[in-house]
């Protein structure tokens, strides 16, 4: 069947269409065409016949009137179309200009690889015995190429605008009023004959009173549980008795193991703790200072009532019953020896973990924390000794992510957590501070990967404006791993301990290493070669910062 088709566009804007009817009727012509006029139009062909592509926009059927319906174009359909499409196009292009601006256009995901090889004897964070494996190059999709140079421009966009600034460090009255029941607790002075600080505090309980009743430890861990247990049948007996009163021995630890989570420091922790004059909290990472003074029990479960600080002192109570035992003897009290029983601490989180400042510390300046972990130690215990920790960032992330995740772990997985962390970092470097982007909470819970965690020399910096460089011993674990008994022989001197035995140096340096890979993680292989040259690329500016701030090159970590 043939319409016209000016005569049905003319007569569109009737909305009822009765008139364009008489265009289907079998004695329609052009010639008799009140539009048409007999000038040659454009035809429209149906019935299953092909039409011409701008002919119709809007096919209308009324099955009263013929059942074969009607085909009708409204020009207002078509102009509100081209003006969609136009205003759409202008915003596409202003994104796209916008996102290349700033270098934060999307990145396509998810990647796409190939099949990669495996080497399950890789190293993890703490596995020392598999430090010197390598694994094959891996053959890798060509999309990959398509993915690098959008991630390659986030990192240069972080690279521009890195810069390493001094903070203002806080006097020790703004501490006070911060924390004034934790200053109340801990004395300005400690015990002269004891290396380890160390203080007599009156007990008023009697002897039916339980001293670990309130101890939050207690409260969610069963292990903290049996050790309280354990320390209440033996309180009284470790109590000072001196004029009617009643004094128990109070601690703080003289050094703290501080960072950095999967280089190695449960290793180091176990070895330590082997040496007889080297004592540590009754759990190796207390978490006191980062989370559990501010009510953190799990990340993921928000806020609880915050740990006092007696519950810490409680975690040091068998330590300083040796302490105390040590006091009492009769070396030290009439021969004027000194006590040289020390105490460590060796949370993993206390050199970088700082997220919790934002819901109790006012003031804050750009987005920083007005105060720090280490404003806290070194106005109470100035002459703290602190070891750090420490490995290649990029191996580290990818050991922390192993260690972490709990479901879908692979290399591809790992790859685009990986691009997903710089682009939220780099999007926050844009309008804050470096310390504000590695200090943001919100920033850092948004991170499918903790990228932060590696940035040492950012860390480090802060430490070092209230710690003197001396105070602070850094260790690498390449180095750990492949000359244990060097580096154990550093930590001895640099705590001032006693001589070992060739037995008990070989009991510390011989035992198998800590904390290795898990079985089912090492069958997962490396990172993706791709993976390992993009986190090379983000890490590199700060690795150069902390080998100049060491004056040790072996922090670029250019042979791992």
């Amino acid at each position: 069947m043939r319409y016209c088709i000016n005569c049905c566009i003319h007569l569109l804007p009737n909305d009822l269409h009765r008139q364009c009817f008489r265009c289907q009727r079998p004695d329609h012509n052009n010639q008799k065409c009140p539009v048409c006029k007999g000038e040659n139009q454009i035809p429209l062909y149906s019935d299953s016949r092909q039409m011409k592509w701008l002919a119709v926009l809007e096919v209308r059927t009324d099955h009263c009137e013929s059942c074969n319906g009607v085909f009708c174009l409204r020009k207002g359909k078509l102009c509100s179309l081209m003006f969609g499409l136009i205003i759409m196009t202008l915003v596409m292009v202003s994104y796209i200009l916008t996102g290349a601006k700033h270098g934060l256009l999307l990145i396509p995901s998810p990647f796409h690889y190939g099949a990669f090889a495996s080497n399950p004897s890789l190293m993890d964070n703490e596995s020392l015995n598999d430090m010197k494996d390598h694994y094959q190059p891996s053959k890798m999709n060509i999309s990959y190429v398509k993915d690098y140079p959008s991630i390659k421009l986030i990192i240069d966009t972080i690279a521009s605008k890195i810069e390493f600034i001094t903070r203002q460090r806080p006097d020790l009255e703004e501490l006070r009023k911060q924390e004034p029941h934790m200053f109340s607790v801990i004395p300005n002075k400690f015990l002269p004959n004891s290396k380890n600080p160390c203080w007599y505090e009156e007990y008023r309980g009697n002897s039916t009173t339980d001293p670990y009743a309130t101890n939050s430890y207690a409260l969610y861990s069963r292990r903290f549980r049996i050790l309280f247990d354990y320390l209440r049948k033996v309180f009284w007996n470790h109590l000072y008795h001196y004029k009617d009163k009643h004094y128990r021995l109070r601690c703080l630890p003289h050094f703290y193991i501080i960072g950095q989570p999967k280089c190695g420091t449960t290793d180091l922790y176990d070895r330590l703790r082997l040496h007889p004059e080297v004592r540590f909290s009754a759990s190796k990472e207390p978490h006191w200072w980062t989370r559990k003074r501010f009510g953190i029990i799990r990340l993921r479960d928000g806020f609880h009532d915050r740990y006092p600080v007696e519950d810490y002192l409680d975690l040091f109570d068998i330590a300083a019953h040796q302490i105390q035992s040590v006091l009492q003897s009769e070396a030290v009290r009439e021969h004027g020896k000194m006590n040289n029983i020390i105490i460590g601490e060796a949370s993993a989180s206390t050199m970088w973990d700082n997220n919790a400042w934002i819901f109790f510390y006012d003031n804050s300046t750009e987005g920083e924390p007005p105060f720090l972990i280490q404003d806290f130690i070194h106005a109470l215990h100035p002459n703290a000794k602190l070891i750090i920790m420490l490995r290649d960032p990029v191996e580290r992330l990818y050991s922390d992510y192993l260690y972490f995740a709990s479901a879908n772990k692979s290399a591809e997985d790992f790859h685009e957590k990986v691009a997903d962390s710089l682009q939220l970092f780099g999007s926050c470097v844009l309008d804050s501070s470096l310390r504000a982007c590695v200090y943001n909470n919100t920033l850092n819970n948004a991170m499918p990967v903790r990228l932060q965690v590696g940035l040492y020399v950012v860390y480090l910096l802060d430490w070092l404006t209230v710690f003197n460089k001396d105070q602070i011993l850094v260790l690498r674990l390449e180095d750990h791993a492949s000359n244990m008994r060097y580096t154990m022989h550093k930590v001895f001197h640099f705590l001032d301990l006693g001589p070992l035995s060739e037995k008990q140096e070989a009991l510390i340096t011989k035992s198998p290493a800590s904390n290795t890979r898990r079985p089912e993680d090492r069958s997962l292989g490396p990172m993706l070669p791709t993976t390992k040259a993009i986190l090379r690329d983000f890490y590199r500016p700060f690795n150069t910062k902390l080998a100049q701030v060491l004056f040790d090159d072996a922090f670029l970590w250019k042979r791992t």
